[in-house]
């Protein structure tokens, strides 16, 4: 875990994106989404840790849960930052999220919770491997935005494995993550469309712009997403395990080798 503090306080609630209110609004609204999230991923797998036996994963689920814990406070921050900017309350922006954990965990077991949150690690895994691998997700972007996005990135790279791991210690089946994996993908992408279109209702920018611009961002020749399927698909796989995927355009990140500045 790294205590970082990013300052963000001046740049954040810029079109910090290359100038471009849609590109920015992307990342923003995935923002968005993380301190709520992040609580039920640390949540989820605190509720298993007793019967973990294995020392090394129980190391690793204390290194996870104090990662998601910082990620959490500075993205908490970012998105005060962002919907001050936008006029909107973060509380208010959260609370279909807020509404549908309220659900799971009247409705849904603890394993089933812990599927859920494997499978949007997996999510956040090949989209930070994603970002490091296509320079043009980032390009353009402001340094100390840059610094925040890849930094978490990375620490989402490193404990990509940790809630699978503890999954497959609780006796969680491929059927459950399969079917996680289908839910979760269709709550992202709702979320991040709600997102988008708050941040950006009162820019004055027509509709079909955002999404022409959006999709573009996303799916083009160079778009951000370029290479995910394959890591997205092999989810699905039986035997299937998140290292398959050794991200080493983070571990080069990581040492320094792509010229970056680091923190330690």
């Amino acid at each position: 875990p790294r205590n970082l503090n990013f300052d963000i306080e001046r740049v954040a609630a810029t079109d910090w994106h290359g100038g471009s209110p849609v590109r920015t609004a992307l990342f923003n609204a995935l923002s968005l989404m993380f301190p709520v999230g992040e609580q039920f991923f640390i949540d989820s797998v605190k509720k298993f840790r007793g019967g973990i036996t294995d020392p090394v994963l129980s190391s690793e689920i204390r290194g996870f849960t104090a990662q998601e814990a910082v990620h959490s406070r500075e993205h908490r921050r970012y998105n005060e930052i962002v919907c001050a900017a936008a006029g909107l309350n973060v509380e208010d922006v959260e609370k279909p999220i807020r509404r549908r954990i309220r659900w799971a965990e009247k409705h849904r077991k603890p394993l089933e919770h812990l599927a859920m949150t494997v499978a949007y690690e997996h999510l956040t895994a090949i989209l930070s491997d994603a970002m490091f691998r296509n320079e043009s997700t980032l390009q353009g972007a402001h340094p100390k935005m840059k610094e925040l996005w890849l930094w978490h990135g990375l620490e989402e790279t490193e404990h990509k494995a940790v809630a699978f791991d503890v999954y497959g210690a609780s006796g969680g089946t491929v059927g459950l993550r399969r079917r996680a994996l289908i839910i979760v993908t269709v709550n992202i992408t709702r979320d991040l469309i709600r997102n988008m279109r708050r941040l950006l209702k009162n820019r004055k920018i027509s509709t079909f712009r955002i999404w022409r611009e959006a999709f573009g961002f996303i799916f083009g020749k160079h778009g951000a997403l370029k290479g995910i399927w394959q890591p997205y698909r092999d989810f699905y796989r039986r035997s299937f395990h998140p290292w398959d995927h050794p991200s080493e355009l983070a571990i080069r990140y990581r040492s320094g080798d792509e010229g970056e500045p680091w923190f330690v």
